[in-house]
């Protein structure tokens, strides 16, 4: 005659087999409460790279080019738009991080973006708060030649600005794109003069 077993919604039939020690304690077990598939216990915490959550971490969840991988283009992540930018931020896809002034909601002084301070400057970039992006010289981090900020090239200007490294203040004329006339620079006045040499200009202030 067999025995059976009942678990959740499923009976099993256990044959008896002579010569098998059987625990009679262990099979009323199984017969209340059923048996369960352990489960590792809950992390919370950072990982072992110290990065919370550890979704975020680039080492443990990261891809092969070392991004988050919903933020890679490469890998086509899915937080990046068909504009090549991140979706949250891109103004032609309306993402959730765009204001209605058109900047990033965070660092739009007019809605009171987290990331400003009281002293009305990115909470990052203020002295005065004590920014993260301040070096020990008082300069912004990345923009400090004595810290080897990485907005400094190797010729010891700003990347931007250095026309040896392709900065993007020059324009395809091989000048600054804000004093090219063709590119229609910003210096230029209506007159087609430097805006801050133009008389007609200064004339129509006073």
């Amino acid at each position: 005659m067999a025995t059976t077993v009942w678990r959740p919604r499923v009976r099993i039939a256990v044959p008896d087999i002579d010569g098998t020690d059987v625990d009679e304690n262990r099979r009323d077990e199984l017969t209340v409460r059923g048996t369960k598939r352990k489960r590792a216990p809950k992390h919370y915490g950072p990982c072992e790279h110290g990065v919370k959550p550890r979704s975020r971490c680039k080492a443990c969840s990261g891809c092969p080019h070392g991004r988050e991988r919903c933020y890679c283009k490469e890998c086509g992540g899915k937080g990046i738009c068909e504009h090549g930018r991140r979706r949250s931020r891109c103004k032609e896809c309306g993402g959730a991080g765009i204001c209605e002034h058109g900047r990033r909601r965070t660092t739009c002084k007019e809605c009171g973006g987290s990331q400003i301070c009281e002293h009305g400057r990115q909470r990052s970039k203020c002295k005065e708060c004590g920014g993260g992006s301040i070096c020990e010289h008082g300069r912004v981090r990345s923009r400090c030649k004595e810290c080897g900020g990485a907005s400094i090239c190797e010729h010891g200007r700003h990347r931007y600005a250095c026309k040896e490294c392709g900065g993007s203040s020059f324009c395809e004329h091989g000048r600054e794109r804000s004093k090219c006339k063709e590119c229609g620079g910003s210096s230029f006045c209506e007159h087609g003069r430097q805006r801050s040499k133009c008389k007609d200009c200064h004339a129509a202030k006073q």
